[in-house]
């Protein structure tokens, strides 16, 4: 034992740099799967402790004010019914913040959907006028309790009693209402009805939903949301970025694995006569094995534990969700398990890659096997000796030769090396796409840059003018929202009406065409498939009691409502409801407009009446995962380098043998030199093009395969630039060719002696 632990510590002095990038490496990988395991984590458990504690309502039925709610206690699966309770939809302002709400009416808190104070207190009749705010919409206003609220447009006022949790929908400007629970005498003229059915099953959600609208009536449903959407919306972009740091750190650990196969597979080929020795003074196969296989699973368990014990003590402490995410993660029951459970899976797949390649030199046999004396592969191709008469410079034919003669040995380190540069340039294609959605979002279903809601005094040409009087605004388009109930009423979908004929909204399309005819539409992939339809279908969806039948002609990028969308104009709508008016702008702006200043002029010119937002597109909630790319590509840098001083390890003690040869015929250690550079420079040219070749199409149906899951749609994934890829691979080809100038150039210049034994 004492012998193995000396000739591992003198490896270890021989191979220091490669045992601090192993170490890094494994670091960087455990500590990507450990943030991704908290991002998971976060997006998932929170929502669901909500929910548990609140015993949510697994549906939420909005209703018209003269529908008989008290009708759905009596369905089947319906464990208890909430409400039904008076609803009214109002703008509130606070510290120069508006924002729509949803204005609930109740007295006691109720048993189902029960909301979590976590600020002040509940409703008290002595505070007529008291409200109590969801978390979310608390923040977007900047209020805590003892805040008072305005009404835009009327002279009430609210005061904020308390701010709870609630399972339900979260607050989204322009798309999602806050939701503020009052007094029913503070519900004044209520305009609906909600109630919130929990179930003894919640697999049979759309049934339920289903036989609600049956008894009530497609006429009196406003709206239904669900606890699936609910949980979706809650996880949001938590979930994309717990994928990301999942799929990237799996595959940096598969690279890391292979790199470590590959290290240890060339320095047994570079130590054949020492593991012969070992063997001749008693060492056993198994003795042999563990060596490499302790040594290198010391490395693995100090980045491991590294990472582990950095990520524990300073993981909260990052700026931004991330930080937030592990901090809500170690209060999680399964965090100690899982702590433990990833970087001793990490540990132990780079111990069984390390096993295979060490299995190897156990098989070495004690007598050293004399070498061939010339190589498995032969002499030179007819092409490499038509190009030494065509007086190329011997040095370049030689190098090229050099690095693909062993054909299988060749190709396994193309293929290691290529790894990390293909996981590479797809994080740069993920980079390319989130800027896609930052500098063109017409180009990614996003064209308007504002969001306008315009008070009901307002009336169109009014609205319309006011809001195209701003130099900056280039068209506002008008338009409706409304729930449309898709067939077999087990849903709701978002059925908009934006734009006329005479000034169509451009809406982008990834497939089809636009709408122009009467009944024309185009839906976003995620309505497409809840309804199990394509494009060139017909659909029938319900608002109210008035049926709305479309020719779905296109496919739309859609970012928002998880792409459950169907857009038309408004003059589609107009023909199945003559009295529908506008009640909001989509605007456009002119290139380079700031659309924070643009809001506040028009909502200083509209003196109350206009309710201005900014479109939030998908980059805004994953700017986290620009700093999540950078780290990847550090850690995928780090392998890709191992593999690199591998391969040029290799190289330099294959060229061992041949350097007598390559004297005998002329040639100066500066041309010996250019020739193991060459080779290098070749191999690393050749994984460059196979990670391009691989990588480009990969990162398109990877984005494209989460577009579609996301239910945005396919046809967002942007590779990266050209001049981006030709800088990747040129420093990947040129940080090869100066990495192995230095030892190849001290290779050439070794003594005779030196030389000769090493050939012996």
């Amino acid at each position: 034992m004492r012998a193995s632990l000396r000739w591992a510590h003198s490896d270890l002095r021989t191979h220091r740099g490669e045992a601090l990038f192993l170490v890094l490496a494994t670091a960087g990988i455990v500590a990507s799967l450990l943030l991704a395991t908290a991002l998971f984590g976060y997006a998932t458990n929170p929502w669901q402790r909500t929910f548990a504690q609140a015993r949510g309502a697994h549906v939420t039925l909005h209703t018209t004010a003269s529908a008989d709610a008290s009708k759905l206690a009596d369905l089947d699966g319906v464990e208890s019914v909430a409400g039904p309770f008076p609803t009214a939809a109002v703008t509130l302002a606070a510290r120069g913040s508006r924002a729509a709400a949803e204005l609930r009416g109740t007295v006691d808190r109720p048993g189902t959907g029960r909301p979590l104070i976590t600020s002040g207190h509940w409703l008290d009749p002595a505070v007529p006028d008291g409200v109590v705010l969801e978390s979310s919409l608390a923040r977007a206003l900047l209020t805590t309790p003892g805040d008072t609220l305005t009404l835009p447009g009327t002279a009430r006022t609210l005061t904020v009693v308390g701010v709870a949790d609630s399972a339900e929908p979260r607050y989204r400007p322009g798309e999602q209402p806050g939701l503020v629970w009052a007094l029913p005498s503070a519900v004044a003229g209520p305009d609906g009805q909600v109630a919130g059915l929990r179930l003894t099953d919640p697999a049979d959600t759309g049934y339920v939903v289903q036989r609600a609208v049956t008894v009530l009536g497609a006429g009196a449903i406003g709206e239904v949301s669900t606890w699936q959407q609910a949980r979706a919306e809650a996880q949001g972009d938590n979930r994309l970025l717990g994928q990301v740091l999942g799929l990237f750190g799996l595959g940096a650990l598969a690279a890391a694995g292979f790199a470590v196969h590959g290290a240890i597979s060339t320095r047994i080929r570079g130590h054949l006569r020492d593991i012969s020795v070992l063997k001749a003074i008693g060492f056993t196969p198994g003795q042999v094995v563990r060596v490499f296989l302790i040594q290198h699973l010391g490395y693995a368990l100090l980045g491991a534990v590294a990472a582990a014990a950095l990520t524990e003590a300073l993981g909260s402490g990052i700026p931004g969700r991330l930080g937030d995410a592990v901090g809500v993660w170690q209060g999680l029951p399964g965090h100690t398990v899982a702590l433990f459970v990833v970087p001793v899976g990490a540990v132990l797949f780079i111990g069984v890659t390390t096993g295979l390649a060490a299995w190897r030199a156990g098989r070495v046999p004690p007598v050293p096997v004399p070498r061939p004396a010339a190589p498995e592969a032969g002499g030179l191709t007819g092409v490499a000796r038509r190009a030494l008469g065509a007086r190329v410079p011997p040095a370049l034919v030689l190098g090229w030769h050099k690095a693909f003669t062993r054909r299988p040995r060749s190709l396994g380190t193309v293929a290691r090396l290529a790894l990390p540069l293909l996981l590479i340039v797809t994080a740069l294609g993920a980079w390319t796409t989130l800027d896609r959605f930052r500098s063109s979002p017409e180009l990614m279903g996003l064209p308007a840059a504002l969001s306008v809601r315009a008070d009901a005094s307002l009336g169109d040409r009014e609205a319309r003018a006011l809001l195209e009087r701003d130099p900056q605004v280039v068209a506002a388009h008008p338009g409706v929202e409304v729930a449309a109930l898709v067939p077999g009423q087990t849903a709701t979908i978002a059925l908009r009406g934006f734009g006329t004929r005479q000034e169509p909204y451009p809406f982008t399309l990834a497939e089809g065409r636009a709408a122009h005819g009467p009944d024309e539409a185009v839906a976003g992939q995620g309505l497409l498939d809840l309804l199990h339809v394509r494009v060139g279908d017909w659909v029938r969806v319900t608002v109210g009691d008035r049926p709305q039948v479309l020719h779905i002609v296109g496919r739309s990028i859609e970012p928002e409502n998880a792409g459950r969308v169907v857009s038309t104009s408004l003059d589609t709508l107009r023909g199945n409801d003559p009295s529908l008016e506008p009640d909001l702008y989509q605007l456009r702006l002119v290139p380079g407009a700031d659309p924070g200043a643009v809001a506040e002029r028009l909502a200083a010119a509209g003196e109350g009446l206009l309710d201005v937002h900014a479109v939030a597109g998908p980059a805004e909630g994953l700017s986290p995962l620009r700093a999540v790319v950078v780290g990847l590509i550090a850690v995928l840098a780090l392998i890709g380098l191992i593999e690199l001083l591998t391969a040029i390890g290799g190289t330099v003690r294959e060229g061992e043998r041949d350097l007598l040869a390559l004297k005998a015929i002329g040639l100066s250690p500066r041309q010996i030199t250019a020739i193991t550079v060459t080779a290098t420079s070749c191999t690393a040219l050749a994984a460059v093009l196979v990670a391009m070749g691989v990588g480009l199409p990969l990162t398109h149906w990877l984005i494209d395969a989460q577009g579609r899951s996301s239910g945005v749609g396919a046809g967002i994934a942007r590779g990266p630039s050209p001049v981006l890829l030709v800088l990747l691979g040129a420093a990947a080809v040129l940080g090869a060719a100066v990495l192995a100038a230095l030892p190849a150039a001290r290779a050439a210049r070794r003594r005779l002696a030196d030389t000769l034994s090493a050939v012996a």
